[in-house]
């Protein structure tokens, strides 16, 4: 059977290694240009075929890939007379790998199913590393038709493939992961922070929180950078991290229940952003915690 033709919008670490894979596979790709040009040039040396506008990649393509910064983002390139549903047929199937807001990840369902076509919402878990080598943890979402035709290819991107319901159910699964997952991340940084404020070894600290229940995979993403000086372990900024929690306590609030627990998570990592460390790593929030404590 032949393979699908993919387009893909949206370059940055993790869509960058997704194409990799799925170029590494044989399947044709086409694609335009977002933020940067750089992955966009590597992919077409490697014979992916740029167009100019988000259109053009869904008129081309059988499965149209979006891998965006934000709801926004994702809005903007999907709407407009040279956006993607504007591009859409019967048929066509697009999918949402980032990390958005529900509610408009639900709109744009309605808008793409006006056209004949059917769209996914499948954010991601683990890493571009892991994107490379087809490892991911994919939360896929909408209707079960659109889910069972494009499964083959989710499955040649991802380790864990999961059908979690009605479109949104992904977004909405993500968020809440995300939001725990960027809470544990911010109490180990100050946990390594406290250390230092207080003359404890920070490899003694880990040694002895790993022994016992509180061990996890985001601790040792922590511990890399904190211990080992290895700030890419986890490849997620602090700008995404805020970005994720803040739309987490959005979610919450339209659907009338106030997050308590985000608030210290966004607070620090907003406050991270405006001492310009934005474009670091989670695992980099300790630099940040180390510097809150001495005030």
């Amino acid at each position: 059977m032949s393979k699908p033709n993919i387009g893909f919008i949206g370059l940055g670490l993790m869509g960058a290694a997704m194409v990799s894979r799925l170029q590494d596979l044989g399947y044709s790709m086409s694609m335009c240009a977002n933020k940067s040009r750089t992955n966009i040039d590597a992919a077409v040396a490697r014979g992916a075929c740029e167009v100019d506008t988000a259109r053009q990649v869904a008129a081309a393509s059988d499965i149209i890939m979006l891998c965006m910064d934000t709801t926004a983002s994702v809005e903007a390139r999907m709407r407009g007379p040279e956006g993607v549903i504007s591009g859409l047929s019967a048929g066509k199937i697009v999918i949402d790998f980032g990390t958005s807001l529900p509610a408009s990840t639900r709109a744009l369902g309605v808008e793409v199913a006006a056209t004949g076509a059917q769209y996914l919402d499948a954010p991601l878990g683990r890493t571009p590393a892991h994107a490379r080598d087809g490892a991911l943890n994919i939360m896929a979402s909408g209707e079960k038709s659109a889910f069972a035709a494009a499964k083959p290819v989710l499955q040649d991107l991802g380790e864990n493939v999961f059908h979690l319901g009605d479109l949104g159910s992904g977004h909405t699964i993500k968020l809440i992961n995300n939001f725990f997952g960027m809470t544990v991340a911010n109490a180990m940084a100050e946990a390594f922070a406290m250390a230092d404020r207080t003359n404890i070894d920070r490899d003694k600290l880990h040694a002895v929180m790993a022994a016992g229940p509180l061990h996890s995979g985001m601790m040792d993403f922590v511990k890399a950078y904190a211990v080992d000086g290895d700030p890419n372990q986890l490849a997620f900024t602090i700008k995404n991290a805020a970005k994720d929690v803040g739309y987490y306590s959005q979610m919450a609030a339209s659907a009338d229940a106030h997050s308590h627990m985000s608030q210290g998570a966004l607070v620090a990592l907003q406050s991270a952003i405006e001492a310009g460390k934005g474009e670091d790593m989670i695992s980099q929030m300790v630099d940040f915690f180390t510097t809150a404590a001495e005030r």
